[in-house]
């Protein structure tokens, strides 16, 4: 009479250790992209508004640099804060507008982006060196279905 009744939990199951695998794999990932960059006084937060900075055609505002990196103003402030501490960064008030606060990279700050760039791509290289050529496609395939 119950033949199939396993079937689904264990699907469910499976599914549940998939996704938190997944989310232990990025984890575990993030952690070394860290570790990359940790010898080098940056972090992923720091290199990523370096790199923000970097690429952009212009100083940006803060609010540009909130919106961008997905956190709110006050977050952005502490770490423009910190970069700015650590001399990489610098704010100068915006033209148009004197109320408004633009951060720049001093040239210690496109050093360090050059040197993050270099230290995450070799990360990044070590980390799928673990994956053949048709694994790593295969993988991406996959994550970008669950990424919808």
């Amino acid at each position: 009479m119950n033949k199939r009744p396993r079937k689904p939990a264990r699907r469910a199951a499976a599914a549940g250790d998939l996704v938190l695998s997944l989310l232990g794999t990025a984890s575990a990932v993030e952690a070394r992209l860290e570790a990359a960059l940790r010898p080098l006084g940056l972090s992923l937060a720091k290199a990523g508004v370096l790199m923000f900075l970097a690429e952009a055609p212009e100083p940006l505002l803060l609010s540009e640099l909130a919106e961008h990196e997905g956190c709110v103003r006050s977050n952005i402030t502490q770490l423009v804060d910190r970069l700015e501490r650590d001399g990489l960064v610098r704010r100068r008030a915006d033209t148009g507008d004197g109320r408004s606060i633009r951060a720049v990279l001093t040239p210690a700050g496109r050093q360090a982006y050059a040197k993050a760039q270099r230290a995450l791509a070799e990360a990044q290289r070590a980390i799928v060196s673990a994956l053949s050529v048709a694994q790593a496609a295969s993988l991406e395939s996959a994550l970008r279905n669950l990424a919808g």
